[in-house]
Parts: C-alpha cells; sequence; structure tokens
C-alpha cells in the first residue's frame, strides 16, 4: 500500500513517513502540487491515499484545493485527508464537499492520532472497494445504491448465485425483484443459457400444464402438434416463477415432481423427460402465512427456498434514491437526447416521500415528469402535479402534510431526553473545538434520533444540507441504522 503524502515541508513529509513506514506501508513524498499531478498521473492505480496539505509557497500556482479537485475527478478511488497548519472553518468545509474524507490540523497531530486517522481511512477504502465489486454484480441489471440493505442483497447474489440451490426472492411490490432474480442468474454457470420466465397469475388455469410441460399432438382439443413448455425452453438455463404466491393450490402439486426429480411429463405422455433447471422464484407475500392458512403448500415452500433474498424497499434505503435518481435521469437524458436536470429541492423531496410502489413508482414518476415539464430542470412543483394523480400517491401525501400539521416531531431538549446536550462533560484537558465538536456529535444524534435516521428531516431541522449532514455522520462515525425506527 503506498501513501501520497504531499507537503512542502520537507521535515514534516519525513516525519509523515517515518509513521507511514512504520505501520507496514510505503510512502511517497512530493513537495510541489504539480509534482503531485504528475505522480498520480504515473502511478495512480498503486496509491492507496493521499496526504495533501492545503497550502504551498508563492512559488507554486496550485493549492492543495486545486490538487484535491483535480484528484476527486480524475482519480475518485484514492481517499484524500486534508493536513493543514492555519486551515480555517470554510477551508475545511470546503474540502469536504469537494471531497476529503477528512481534515486534520497539524498543531494537534500526533503520531497515535495519524495513525489512528489512516488506520480508520484504510479501513474505509478497503470496504468501498470490497462494495465496488459488489455494485459490478448488481448495476449491469439495473440495481442501483449504495447502502448496507441493497450491498447484502448483492453479496447474497453473488454467494447464492454461484450454487445451484433454488432461491425464493421476497420484498414488496415494485423493489425490483425481476432485477435480482436477472443477476443470480447472470454471475450463475448458466449465465450462457436461457433465462425463462412464468408468469404465474398471467397464465390460464385450464393451460397451465401445457404452457408449463407442454403437449403431445392430440392430447386434446386444439393440440395439433406436439408443443415444448417453458420448461423445456430453460433447460440448462434458470426458470424464473414470478408472483409464486399467487399461484392456486390445486396447482402447486405439479411443480413437486420437476423440482424434486428434474422431470417433467408433456400433456396427453407417459414418459418423462430429463430437465437441467435452476429455480428462481419471487414473490410479494406471506408464504408462511399461507402455508399456516392452507393456501401454500409446506413442500413447495421448503423446495423453492432452499436460500432467501428479501430485497428492501425505497423507505428502508432512503439513501440510495439520490442514486436511483441519477441512473433514471441519465438513462433519460441518453435515450431522448435531452438535457434535463433535477433541482436540490426536488431531489430532497424525492427523498423524503415514502414511495408506496417502491423503485417501480420512483421510475414512473420521473419519466413522465422528465417528458413533460417545460423547463430544463425538475423542481417540487412538478412532481406534485405528477404524483397528485396517483391514488396511493394522494394518500401519502395527504398523510405527510397531516403529520406536519398535527403531529410535530418532540422537542430536541428535555428532561426525559436519554443523551441531554445540556449534560456534556466539558474537560478541562482538552481544547475549545474538541469540546465543541462533542456538542456537535450529539446534537446530530440527537436530531437523527427524533427523525428515526431521516437525514433530510434531520438536515432541515439543524438548518444545513443534506451534504453537509452526511459529511458530519462521516466524521463522527455516527451510524444511521442505529436511530431507525425509534420515533
Amino acid at each position: 500500500m503506498k501513501i501520497l503524502i504531499v507537503d512542502d515541508n520537507k521535515d514534516f513529509c519525513g516525519t509523515i513517513a517515518d509513521v507511514v513506514i512504520s505501520q507496514g506501508w510505503l510512502p511517497l513524498a512530493s513537495h510541489r502540487p504539480e509534482d503531485a499531478l504528475e505522480i498520480l498521473e504515473a502511478m495512480s492505480g498503486e496509491i492507496g491515499l493521499m496526504l495533501l496539505d492545503i497550502e504551498f509557497g508563492s512559488e507554486s500556482n496550485l493549492t492543495g484545493l486545486d490538487v484535491l479537485e483535480h484528484s476527486i475527478r480524475h482519480y475518485p478511488m484514492i481517499p484524500v485527508i486534508m493536513i493543514s497548519g492555519k486551515g480555517t472553518i470554510e477551508t475545511a468545509v470546503r474540502a469536504t464537499k469537494l471531497g476529503a474524507i477528512n481534515f486534520i490540523d497539524k498543531s494537534t497531530l500526533t503520531n497515535e492520532r495519524l495513525i489512528g486517522v489512516l488506520t480508520s481511512a484504510l479501513e474505509r477504502v478497503a470496504a468501498d472497494r470490497s462494495n465496488e465489486e459488489l455494485r459490478k454484480v448488481i448495476e449491469p441489471q439495473g440495481i442501483i445504491g449504495r447502502s448496507s440493505e441493497i450491498m447484502d442483497v448483492a453479496d447474497k447474489v453473488l454467494r447464492y448465485g454461484r450454487t445451484g440451490l433454488n432461491v425464493l426472492i421476497t420484498g414488496e411490490t415494485g423493489t425490483g425483484k425481476k432485477l435480482v432474480a436477472h443477476a443470480l442468474h447472470a454471475v450463475s454457470r448458466r449465465a450462457k443459457h436461457p433465462f425463462i420466465t412464468v408468469d404465474i397469475p398471467n397464465i390460464p388455469r385450464d393451460l397451465f400444464q401445457s404452457e408449463l410441460f407442454g403437449h403431445t399432438k392430440g392430447a386434446f382439443s386444439g393440440a395439433m402438434e406436439n408443443k415444448r413448455g417453458l420448461f423445456h425452453q430453460a433447460h440448462k438455463g434458470s426458470l424464473f416463477l414470478d408472483e409464486i404466491g399467487d399461484m392456486p393450490m390445486p396447482l402447486q402439486a405439479n411443480l413437486l415432481l420437476p423440482l424434486e426429480q428434474k422431470a417433467v411429463r408433456r400433456v396427453g405422455s407417459v414418459e418423462t423427460e430429463e430437465v437441467d433447471i435452476r429455480f428462481i422464484s419471487a414473490t410479494d407475500r406471506d408464504l408462511v402465512s399461507a402455508m399456516a392458512d392452507g393456501r401454500f403448500r409446506d413442500q413447495l415452500y421448503h423446495r423453492l427456498r432452499e436460500c432467501e433474498i428479501y430485497v428492501p424497499t425505497l423507505r428502508e434505503r432512503s439513501e440510495d434514491i439520490p442514486f436511483i435518481v441519477e441512473y433514471f435521469l441519465s438513462q433519460h437524458n441518453r435515450d431522448l437526447e435531452d438535457n434535463k436536470s433535477i433541482g436540490p429541492a426536488a431531489m430532497d423531496y424525492l427523498c423524503d416521500y415514502q414511495w408506496p410502489g417502491n423503485i417501480r413508482e420512483l421510475s414512473s414518476v420521473l419519466r413522465v415528469a422528465l417528458q413533460t415539464i417545460t423547463s430544463d430542470q425538475l423542481e417540487v412543483s412538478d412532481l406534485h402535479r405528477i404524483l397528485k394523480r396517483s391514488p396511493a400517491g394522494a394518500r401519502v401525501m395527504a398523510t405527510e402534510t397531516v403529520g406536519r400539521e398535527h403531529d410535530p416531531l418532540p422537542p430536541v431538549s428535555g428532561a426525559s431526553s436519554a443523551r441531554d446536550v445540556s449534560a456534556v462533560d466539558i474537560s478541562s484537558d482538552l481544547g475549545l473545538k474538541d469540546d465543541l465538536a462533542r456538542v456537535d456529535k450529539l446534537k446530530v444524534e440527537k436530531t437523527l434520533e427524533r427523525t428515526g435516521g431521516n437525514v433530510s428531516k434531520a438536515a432541515a431541522i439543524l438548518g444545513v444540507s443534506r451534504e453537509t449532514l452526511h459529511n458530519k455522520i462521516r466524521k463522527y462515525g455516527i451510524e444511521i441504522d442505529s436511530f431507525r425506527g425509534k420515533n
């Protein structure tokens, strides 16, 4: 692991290099911003982290922020920690907005603190790169996001997809279960063979066996020739049983033999034919309850559910919404040769909205909005115009309005607070910056607790942008998931 140190103070560079070496990493030193850019161009693939000073001497035409901006644009996988002996809060904020992952003051820097900062940064890099590999598995199938919830889906797709086990995909309507099924097939050894979908609700009951298993000529009135069923078409590939929870109880027994023995019998035939199939199924129904009520066969459930992947709702991964919106926006602009954009307020609204129809609803709203707006930028008013036409959307909007008017969030402070900011223990051993940081962290945590982990609402209450609040959350190592569902 190579760490690039960019600072015009050669003694300071040497001290940092000694610490880097002591931890088993390899330091690279540069004393001019221009030289740093050359090193990045030549060795970007080998550099795991950059420590970058902000101010350089008058002989240089560039600042550390110039290098940071260039690095983030051209080498986004290299994390940057800014260092300065005379930095201001404004400079730190700007550096963070540009993409720096941390900002440290030389005057308070010790070897121990530097080791802690570097270790934390590199651990984060390792996690990000691991997630990047997972995203490569799901993004080609249109599954977009970076949340822990969607990374868990990607991890299961990779682990289960490489096996021959049958997978049951569960989750609300519109969450992207079919995309997950495609991803499972894409990473499997069957990827070069067919992926066949069985649309359970739309197959007539009297044609069910013929559609799935085929029939012989003369098997019934109208059977003018031999027919291959969907099971035959999926041979060596994957058969996707979509909406399996909608299959009528009398028809469910027909799947037991094919699942157990990988063999089918055409309608009108007494002979069985072997088929090599991997079964993937999906449902938005509660099959456990259906089994208890006698509406779904236990044997079928256990054969289909050798592994299970739950696809989270958008409400459970609202932090992914900006990435999903940008994906659909780019798709729109590319396909229609357009140049539309999303206004900041509109993006915040999209992130706060509940989306009862999940990604399917979000995609539909964006498609209509982007093709019907008269300006180049989508605004909140455009979203209201689209959403109020939807019964589900109208109900959600009404609920949100009532909640804001009649059920205000509880006050931040109070005797019953679990962590009262006023109770912070101010230490004489710490500097003012440290104490202010502790108060700032507690304020952020309390507001997130108040909003149940909703970053958009917390940012509005605190009077800062979502970006600023996300930066604080990263800075203080706050775990968002610990606050969800608490309000």
